[in-house]
């Protein structure tokens, strides 16, 4: 039985089919010669006609501006349309005096140059437009601005040069002028702290129909040829390291976004599964019932009193998954996965952190090798979850994760399991001397290997080379908490590629898991405060993602 695709009154009617099958449907191609004749045409007008600018065409090119694109759709900017002569004059002279300060510092040739350039544009254009920007709201409140402080004056700019096609378009010319000291220019404005200006628009009717553009026509430079600025990846004046993993392709990815929106349901009906969904089967190796890996080390760390058990637990915790009757074990046979121990170090701990290494780099040679060998057989099999035995170990993941992210113990020290405040200062106190030890400081990350022979230990090295053997098979790894994603950000730090293969299974109560999950761009599907560790978190994931995958699969299809 078909069904017909459920179509949104408002919005997107499209469906994923349509897009796929005339991806370029959405193009105006009448619009293209004329776009690319405007965008061609386009000048920096120095010399105006005095003739007002009606008011229609005005309203029409301050729109164009205010459809420009801004950053988290905050729309920071404000027109001040400026008509007065005493205004526009006491701003040439501003803009003049700015004019001779910067020759001043220039060399003869270059100065002489500036001296030539005409600033009569704010006295004769009949309107000038100062783009101010709206800074008052914190970036943090503003969706993209967390990142790039800077992104509501690039929205700004961007509102510029609508402006600025819009006048060209009209027959209107466009000289924009930024030599002034902008707290002046505040000041002449009346703008408000917090509010600051892009400089000043000239608008008006051309006395000049330049052919090219005028600082190009007069020598000051020139327009570089496109492939001087264009680069492929990354920046091309150093090498690129050598990647051996892929993410999957573009075309793979949307594929896969194609089929989930042929279900009966709206798009994103699933939240964040939806977004893990589209992901993973876009992968090569998602098909097959799974396995939980369960990495056991121990540590020497413990001799500091950071643990509130004793070592031979991991002896012991570690028995019980070899048997099935772990927490980790029975959490994975109900999700449907393979259990398989791997003793990475029990009884075997080796360098304490504080006054030695880790792990020499012969056995975390060793343990890389076999978790990447391993990753590789079992990513045919399903989704691959992580989990690790050791105690003592939220401390070595705490170390690590200073040591990846640059930051200070304080930030990722957390109680692991069953610890009291002095036992948690004790654990700052270690980590803090590690950090210390490996040269970590803060703003400056460790290198990703160097990090986990140093500061890690079995456990971490084997699941940091699974990881990364995972993916050079397409496979997906799900991850558990602070102790596996901190493997997980080791090896994207090796190949970055790894992240797109990744799974947040969940967000412990581990302080410093958020921070990391956060670089890994992860959202967790589950936010339990778990603490069992053992892969608890990820087996119980794993289940949930199942059951996500068989959900699309049985669910009506509209085509």
């Amino acid at each position: 039985m078909s069904f017909r695709r459920p179509v949104p009154r408002i919005g997107d009617p499209t469906s994923a089919a349509e897009r796929a099958s005339a991806p370029d449907a959405w193009a105006l191609r009448d619009d293209i010669p004329s776009l690319e004749r405007v965008v061609g045409a386009r000048r920096d007008i120095r010399r105006f006609r005095p003739d007002p600018v009606p008011d229609d065409v005005l309203t029409a090119v301050l729109t164009a501006g205010h459809r420009g694109p801004s950053v988290g759709h905050s729309q920071p900017w404000r027109f001040v349309v400026v008509t007065e002569a005493a205004t526009r004059d006491a701003a040439a002279l501003m803009a003049d005096r700015c004019r001779l300060r910067q020759a001043a510092g220039m060399a003869e040739e270059s100065a002489r140059g500036l001296l030539d350039l005409r600033l009569e544009g704010i006295r004769e254009a009949p309107v000038g437009v100062v783009v101010a920007c709206d800074r008052r709201t914190p970036a943090a409140g503003v969706l993209g601005r967390a990142t790039f402080p800077d992104a509501d004056l690039w929205s700004c700019a961007a509102a510029i040069e609508n402006i600025w096609l819009t006048a060209r378009v009209h027959g209107l010319g466009l000289g924009w002028v930024t030599l002034f000291e902008p707290a002046e220019l505040a000041e002449l404005l009346g703008l408000p702290d917090g509010v600051e200006t892009l400089g000043w628009l000239c608008l008006g009717w051309p006395d000049e129909r330049p052919p090219e553009p005028g600082l190009e026509r007069a020598g000051w430079s020139r327009r570089l040829p496109l492939e001087d600025v264009v680069m492929r990846e990354r920046w091309t004046e150093r090498d690129a390291p050598t990647s051996h993993l892929r993410a999957p392709e573009p075309a793979e990815l949307v594929a896969a976004r194609d089929r989930s929106d042929e279900l009966l349901t709206v798009p994103g009906s699933l939240g964040v599964l939806d977004t893990v969904l589209d992901r993973i089967t876009a992968l090569t190796a998602v098909d097959g019932p799974g396995t939980l890996v369960i990495a056991a080390a121990d540590h020497a760390v413990t001799a500091y009193g950071v643990s509130a058990f004793d070592p031979s637990v991991t002896a012991d915790v570690a028995r019980a998954a070899r048997e099935g009757t772990s927490m980790g074990a029975v959490a994975a046979r109900s999700a449907g996965l393979q259990v398989e121990l791997v003793d990475a170090g029990i009884a075997c701990a080796r360098g304490d952190l504080v006054s030695t290494d880790a792990l020499d780099e012969p056995t975390y040679a060793a343990l890389l090798a076999l978790g990447q060998e391993r990753g590789q057989a079992l990513a045919g099999d399903g989704p691959v979850a992580l989990g690790e035995v050791g105690v003592g170990n939220t401390t070595v993941a705490a170390a690590v994760a200073g040591a990846l992210l640059g930051v200070p113990a304080v930030e990722v020290v957390g109680r692991g399991s069953s610890a009291d405040a002095p036992m948690v200062e004790r654990k700052r106190d270690v980590v803090t001397r590690a950090l210390a030890r490996v040269g970590a400081a803060e703003g400056s990350p460790v290198e990703p290997s160097d990090a986990v022979r140093r500061l890690g230990g079995g456990e971490l090295a084997f699941l940091t080379g699974l990881v990364l053997g995972v993916v050079r098979s397409g496979g997906v790894v799900v991850l558990d908490g602070l102790a596996t994603s901190v493997c997980a950000l080791a090896a994207a730090r090796l190949e970055p590629a790894v992240a797109a293969h990744l799974v947040a299974g969940q967000r412990s109560r581990e302080k410093g898991h958020a921070l990391v999950l956060a670089d890994l761009g992860l959202e967790p599907l589950l936010d339990l405060r778990i603490r069992a560790g053992e892969g608890v978190g990820a087996a119980l994931a794993t289940g949930l993602v199942k059951h996500a995958l068989a959900l699309r699969e049985g669910v009506a299809r509209t085509s």
